[in-house]
């Protein structure tokens, strides 16, 4: 019998549905990963935990049966008659494509949903004060799965839908969702790959590094601004929660994925309890 020892530092990567509209043009974006992730577990880390989403996708199928979802503060509205159409997609065609582009590489996969193995506890969201439909969010979970998949060697690949402790489907965001797992599983970084190199100040210079001071007054002054906004807030939530740093960066450097280099690198609070 084998005994499972966990790991207790994973990296949390997330990726979106640009990669995966490309992924026949960026095969060496994956091959990065999978070097991240054997190169993570050979330093004793564990390796990582990949979540991914997939709006393109989802938003292409909607359009095709006719289903039309407003977005209302970057969220969109997940009505009944959408849900399964999303599922169909985040939890389907883009999930199973990610998994066959990893395994066709050489990677061992494991498909996840946010609520398997009781990874993420799901309900409702409550964080708007419009009604956003059959959209979740994650109130905690255990990591155990996560954890026991990582120490036999495979990459857990988790998509962004979960289920209410009713059982029904919902649509999370899918870095809320990664943020979520990083706090979860105690991940050593969470590193949320995108289709820029990280934030740019005015200049389109590279942003190293950046602290919640310094986060709020570049969305004031308009410097960090449209989908960046969610991804920085999410990426300090993370830090913040998971006592953790948290890393935007690029899938179009592959070498940069490998290595886990690149990016801007978001700082935790420091008033900010790590979780262990």
């Amino acid at each position: 019998m084998t005994t499972i020892q966990p790991f207790s530092k994973p990296l949390v990567v997330k990726i979106g549905g640009a990669l995966l509209e490309q992924a026949d043009q960026h095969a060496e974006a994956f091959a990065g990963l999978i070097a991240l992730h054997r190169a993570h577990r050979d330093a004793g880390g564990g390796g990582i935990i990949l979540v991914h989403g997939g709006g393109a996708q989802v938003d292409r199928q909607l359009k095709l049966v006719g289903i039309e979802t407003p977005r209302i503060e970057g969220i969109r509205v997940t009505t009944r008659e959408a849900i399964d159409q999303v599922v169909g997609v985040l939890a389907g065609s883009a999930h199973v494509r990610l998994l066959g582009i990893l395994q066709a590489q050489g990677a061992r996969v494991v498909g996840l949903g946010l609520s398997d193995g009781g990874l993420c506890s799901c309900r409702h969201t409550t964080k708007f004060a419009f009604d956003a439909g059959e959209v979740g969010e994650i109130t905690g979970g255990d990591g155990a799965i996560a954890h026991a998949l990582l120490s036999t060697g495979f990459m857990p690949v988790v998509n962004s839908i979960g289920l209410s402790a009713a059982g029904e489907p919902l649509n999370v965001n899918a870095d809320e969702a990664a943020c979520a797992i990083a706090r979860i599983v105690g991940a050593a970084g969470i590193v949320l790959l995108t289709d820029v190199p990280g934030v740019l100040d005015q200049t389109k210079a590279l942003i190293a590094e950046l602290d919640a001071a310094r986060i709020d007054e570049l969305i004031a002054n308009g410097t960090i601004s449209g989908g960046m906004i969610p991804k920085v807030r999410n990426a300090l939530d993370a830090a913040n929660q998971a006592g953790c740093p948290a890393t935007i960066a690029s899938w179009r450097d592959p070498a940069a994925i490998a290595t886990g280099g690149a990016g801007t690198r978001v700082l935790a609070r420091t008033n900010e309890p790590a979780i262990a």
